[in-house]
């Protein structure tokens, strides 16, 4: 397995979510490290993993190749971020405890090419479910006020293109995390390297990305469900309204056949 960093005992690394996603295709004019997923080097000391579904993570950055790297980059991403969700993380050579996660330090036992791409694998998930906790949070304090409405009988909340919004922003979530980015499924990768599967398993439990995820698809199901409740809810009275309008008019009716009826017999 090609190693890279051999003269050093740490690297440092970011995770970007930059866009809605990344045009991989556009990277094939210079010779890759390895594919799915893809690295790049960059320079002597720095490499980029990439993934189509919006996420860059490089290796080794430093203070003035970070804006440059954002703005080389920033043309192949579809739909970017106005503020790119970031996650920040550190490699350390120590084999003995090899994908544990400490302080934010992960622990490893060299710095070969698979192993930094299924760390990458992990942080790109990491940085993704991180950017839609906090928006799905957000989309559940947007809804929790028609929640509250429910428990007001006479409460005349308005606002269907809201809940129907919201009940889109929830679906499209649910689409990216499970369709895209594949969340929960295992990279292909490790059918290549079966004997990082321990490794692979380990780092992604440090992070909880099944448990966050978990967590994560059980609050846009519960967003999806108040949302489509509070909407029936609302159809349910804008329809009885309705009725009442239509009885309304025919009293209005009867009385006005009644009163010609009257007038012509006098």
């Amino acid at each position: 397995m090609p190693v890279l960093f051999a003269d050093t005992d740490t690297v440092n690394v970011r995770a970007y979510f930059l866009g809605q996603k990344i045009e991989l295709s556009s990277f094939a004019q210079s010779p890759p490290l390895a594919v799915e997923p893809l690295i790049i080097q960059r320079k002597q000391d720095n490499c980029v993993v990439l993934f189509d579904y919006g996420v860059a993570v490089l290796f080794g950055p430093s203070a003035i190749e970070e804006p440059s790297f954002l703005n080389d980059i920033h043309e192949f991403v579809v739909e970017p971020f106005s503020k790119p969700e970031t996650e920040d993380v550190v490699l350390q050579i120590a084999p003995v405890n090899e994908g544990k996660v400490e302080d934010g330090v992960v622990l490893l036992s060299q710095f070969d090419i698979p192993i930094l791409q299924l760390v990458a694998d992990v942080l790109a998930k990491s940085v993704v479910l991180a950017k839609y906790e906090a928006e799905s949070a957000q989309v559940f304090d947007r809804i929790e006020p028609f929640a509250e409405g429910l428990q007001q009988p006479r409460s005349n909340n308005k606002g269907a293109d809201v809940l129907l919004k919201q009940i889109g922003n929830s679906l499209l979530i649910q689409h990216k995390i499970v369709g895209r980015v594949e969340i929960v499924d295992k990279p292909e990768l490790l059918w290549e390297y079966p004997e990082l599967g321990r490794f692979y398993a380990r780092i992604e439990d440090e992070y909880e990305i099944q448990e966050r995820h978990l967590a994560l698809e059980r609050k846009l199901e519960l967003v999806s469900r108040t949302a489509q409740t509070a909407l029936d809810i609302q159809q349910q009275k804008t329809g009885l309204r309705l009725e009442w309008y239509v009885v309304i008019l025919i009293v209005i009716e009867v009385f006005l056949s009644l009163y010609e009826l009257i007038m012509v017999d006098k």
